[in-house]
């Protein structure tokens, strides 16, 4: 028979583990909503975020409204479990050289279900520039990294993934199938995607390509971001073969092509 003070404790680490994941699924958030996520009373939600920060796991993302997001910690640990902690070693010194060729900052995903994650960042050296932090989780349809991937996959693979509904984030952010199957086809013909109207984050443009595995599957993407006063049609077709030879480059590294 389990001792009580066992059995607290138990208790103890699964409210913890089930607010790390509350916070997860929903940052920023605050206390009252993780307390409603989660059932818990706001003391003791309050003190697992306290366990968590001190853990290197949670941090205050929003100080004026006391909002919570994870660090890079727990991200760190799953990449490292998932093998994909490689992806992101092999990919650095390939993103840092299309960095430099292009002065504009890039980023690196993985697909994570119907959505991506974003494992790292190499900055340009421009007084103004994009910015994202590591860690967040992007939309597939509204991103010039997801647009890339969907562009590596079947059409009824794609309709799976995004048959679950397409959420609105910006004025011009693509909303249907048929307009998606659309910029789908001209990744296709291109080879690398075009965000050059904003479709996630305000005045923020982009051009992305997909990594793929040996067998042709799309494991993550890299984009150019750029600020769309800055993006300018004709460097598109420059920044797009840059961006598939680096591509290309990293799966190659990735598989010992």
């Amino acid at each position: 028979m389990d001792r009580p003070e066992a059995s607290k404790g138990i208790s103890s680490v699964l409210n913890t583990l089930q607010v790390l994941e509350a916070v997860a699924r929903q940052q920023p958030v605050g206390v009252s909503e993780l307390a409603r996520a989660t059932g818990m009373p706001k003391s003791s939600v309050h003190r697992c975020l306290l366990t968590l920060r001190e853990a290197g796991w949670l941090r205050i993302v929003d100080p004026d409204r006391v909002l919570w997001g994870v660090t890079s910690k727990p991200l760190d640990i799953g990449l490292t479990g998932s093998g994909e902690q490689s992806l992101r070693e092999v990919a650095q010194p390939h993103l840092e050289a299309l960095r430099d060729v292009t002065n504009e900052t890039v980023h690196l995903v993985i697909r994570d279900g119907d959505s991506l994650v974003i494992i790292l960042r190499e900055d340009c050296r421009q007084a103004v520039r994009t910015f994202v932090e590591i860690g967040t989780r992007a939309p597939m349809h509204a991103t010039s990294c997801g647009l890339a991937v969907l562009a590596k996959l079947d059409d009824p693979e794609v309709d799976a993934l995004l048959g679950r509904g397409l959420d609105t984030y910006t004025d011009s952010t693509p909303t249907s199938l048929s307009r998606l199957h659309r910029e789908i086809e001209h990744t296709r013909e291109r080879g690398y995607s075009v965000n050059d109207s904003s479709w996630w984050r305000p005045d923020v443009s982009a051009i992305g390509a997909a990594i793929v595995n040996s067998a042709g599957r799309p494991i993550g993407a890299l984009a150019i971001s750029v600020p769309s006063s800055r993006f300018a049609p004709e460097d598109v077709a420059g920044y797009g073969a840059h961006a598939v030879k680096t591509a290309e480059a990293i799966a190659e590294s990735l598989t010992g092509r």
